[in-house]
């Protein structure tokens, strides 16, 4: 369907282009029934006004980017419902883009969000080194960037997290003193950085209680419900010992729970399981799973605020906020 403009008026009435623009303006120099004359067929044409166009001649498009690395679970969504109910309310659209945990394709995603002119981004890293001249150039060029939940490491931009490694730490210790002594960690990707401070927090709990961490009982797994799958036949074949697993996600640590409970171990009375999202995946298994739950949509309304800050002050410091996560113990891990 062909967009009516208002060249498509000016032919219409062989008026200049200049005048009918006056005229949908308001333009008190414009004659009353030239006026009325250009109302009367934009009405009769369909014309509507491209709100886009006229933000870009105001030097702003009213639009704000969000690139998330995956839209497969829940917490994507969390976030993004606290980002739109900061920005709608000031009038400020937003333009989502999955990255599918695809560096290339975040790459890309950046490069629409350059071309659509979007006054902001506010993105969840798929790689927190991979894009990083990228970022750095659309920063430096002006364009205000917020990331938020995945650490964007060696980059000066405002950024909303939780502290993965101290949550992670009590995680473990709760696991701990439930009597569960050879908890394995299922490590997500180095890519992430999250994933190396989740560890850390496992490793420190358990040198705490002088607990021994051998390697087969810490597994590099992926992201997916399949890869924790993979991991619990793993934990079968090398470390059949296992009382509790802590998972880097809810998704890996209830694909590992699952595939437990078909090899026949009992959760939680031989194993205790536990994840970190704290999304309504973790509520609708059986048994419920015990995880560190962040504040997703805070932390989508907090990014929202912080993206508003740097447009509306580009010189304004680039401030990070790490926000409180709850550690909600269920009957994965509670007998």
């Amino acid at each position: 369907m062909k967009r009516i403009t208002i060249k498509d008026i000016a032919r219409t009435l062989s008026l200049s282009v200049s005048t009918v623009s006056r005229a949908l303006t308001g333009d008190k120099n414009i004659r009353t029934e030239t006026r009325d004359a250009v109302i009367a067929a934009a009405k009769r044409l369909g014309y509507r006004p491209n709100p886009v166009a006229k933000n870009l001649k105001a030097g702003h498009s009213n639009t704000v980017g969000v690139l998330v690395p995956e839209m497969i679970t829940p917490y994507a969504a969390k976030v993004i419902s606290g980002v739109q109910s900061i920005l709608y309310s000031r009038g400020i659209k937003v333009l989502i883009a999955d990255s599918g945990e695809d560096s290339a394709k975040e790459r890309d995603n950046l490069a629409l969000m350059e071309q659509f002119m979007v006054d902001g981004i506010i993105i969840s890293l798929c790689d927190y080194k991979r894009n990083n001249d990228e970022i750095r150039r659309l920063a430096e060029a002006g364009m205000p960037i917020v990331s938020y939940d995945r650490m964007a490491r060696g980059l000066d931009i405002p950024q909303v997290t939780v502290d993965d490694y101290m949550k992670s730490f009590f995680l473990t210790e709760k696991l701990i003193l439930g009597d569960r002594k050879t908890v394995v960690h299922l490590q997500g990707p180095d890519c992430v950085y999250n994933s190396i401070e989740r560890f850390r927090g496992y490793r420190d709990a358990m040198a705490k209680y002088r607990l021994l961490v051998t390697p087969e009982m810490v597994i590099r797994t992926g992201l997916s419900f399949a890869d924790g799958a993979e991991a619990a036949d793993r934990i079968m074949r090398e470390c059949p010992s296992c009382d509790a697993i802590f998972g880097f996600t809810d998704t890996v640590a209830i694909g590992a729970m699952n595939r437990m409970r078909e090899l026949g171990r009992s959760i939680p009375e031989d194993v205790a399981v536990a994840g970190f999202s704290g999304t309504e995946l973790s509520t609708i298994v059986y048994p419920q799973l015990s995880t560190v739950e962040p504040p997703l949509e805070l932390m989508g309304r907090t990014a929202a605020e912080l993206l508003l800050e740097k447009i509306n002050n580009p010189s304004a410091p680039n401030r990070s906020v790490v926000l409180n996560a709850d550690i909600i113990m269920r009957g994965s891990s509670q007998a």
